[in-house]
């Protein structure tokens, strides 16, 4: 692969990773009311779940996902209600007055919850059919060029949620109050609630 060709790939999945959508929404509700820690765990999940799916991609099983409607809208409305359940979770969690403790039990949960909420995300899947082959070389071995696209689009992904997660983990500090915690908290978790129901939207047409 040409330079020019990763670079615009590089310049592309950023793009699209700084469009706001269900990772953003949910790194920064962890982030600014549990911590940077769980938000940094979460943040490896998410960079697996990105990493794995581009491996199915690149022998062919994203491309069968895309092409069945039953399986892409089984992930669809599985990637809406567990992203509505974070929601719930992160409203009921806000009623208590407090928020997890940060343990190692809660690190390994933030990172299983980034790892499946991107697995039922079928628009991942979509990107690496739709997008990535579009900057590969047809001359070149594929499955070298779509692992090594994966690989570029996942170190990017994970820059900018890292960015993310260190920006709201500023708020953590802020949110000793319970009384303010609370409705921060229960504001995120509207906001995560939203961005389900966005994804909805934006994916019924894919």
């Amino acid at each position: 692969m040409l330079p020019a060709g990763l670079s615009a790939f590089v310049l592309t999945a950023t793009l699209i990773e700084l469009t706001p959508g269900p990772n953003m929404a949910w790194l920064a509700l962890v982030a600014a009311t549990e911590g940077r820690r769980p938000g940094y765990a979460a943040v490896a999940g998410v960079a697996l779940g990105l990493a794995l799916i581009g491996i199915a991609a690149a022998f062919g099983l994203a491309a069968l996902i895309a092409a069945t409607p039953a399986f892409y809208q089984g992930l669809r409305w599985g990637g809406v209600l567990y992203l509505l359940w974070l929601a719930w979770d992160g409203w009921r969690d806000a009623g208590d007055g407090a928020g997890i403790g940060l343990s190692e039990i809660t690190l390994a949960r933030a990172f299983r919850r980034g790892l499946v909420t991107n697995l039922l995300n079928p628009k991942a899947a979509i990107f690496y059919v739709a997008v990535l082959p579009g900057f590969t070389d047809p001359g070149a071995p594929v499955l070298d060029e779509t692992l090594i696209l994966t690989a570029a689009y996942v170190a990017v992904a994970t820059v900018i949620h890292a960015a993310i997660v260190t920006l709201a983990g500023s708020a953590n500090a802020l949110l000793s109050d319970p009384g303010r915690s609370r409705v921060v908290r229960r504001a995120l978790s509207a906001a995560l609630a939203l961005v389900a129901l966005w994804f909805f939207w934006s994916s019924r047409a894919a």
